[in-house]
């Protein structure tokens, strides 16, 4: 197989994408987005004043199999900003999505970030 054939086969490597305003989040809270390239719902978590400010993970909750995840209660345990699913209470971390009840279960995380006002997302 020639090195162009195996090109062909390769998908593309993730870029960033324009995905909102700043002016669309609400501070402390989820907004919930599509991402068209990935067929996946982001859930993205705006935190003002804290570092990094912006997150995203997977809306899909893996414990109640709905996406709410972006529809949470945002917190912090022992100093790690977390989203406590609405349903059944898991807490994620919004660093890395792993649950802190059951570390076999992460949720995906995406990365994010402000260009400007403009919300970009590498997918």
């Amino acid at each position: 197989m020639s090195a162009t054939a195996v090109a062909l086969n390769t998908p593309p490597a993730p870029t960033w994408q324009p995905l909102c305003q700043r002016a669309d989040l609400v501070a402390f809270s989820g907004v919930v987005a599509w991402l068209d390239t990935s067929a996946a719902q982001v859930a993205l978590f705006y935190l003002p004043g804290h570092t990094p400010e912006l997150y995203a993970l997977d809306h899909f909750d893996p414990f109640s199999k709905a996406h709410v995840i972006g529809r949470g209660i945002v917190g912090d345990i022992n100093g790690a900003p977390v989203i406590a699913s609405p349903l059944y209470k898991q807490h994620f971390r919004l660093s890395d999505g792993q649950c802190l009840e059951d570390e076999s279960v992460k949720l995906r995380r995406w990365p994010v970030r402000f260009d400007g006002e403009q919300v970009s997302i590498k997918a």
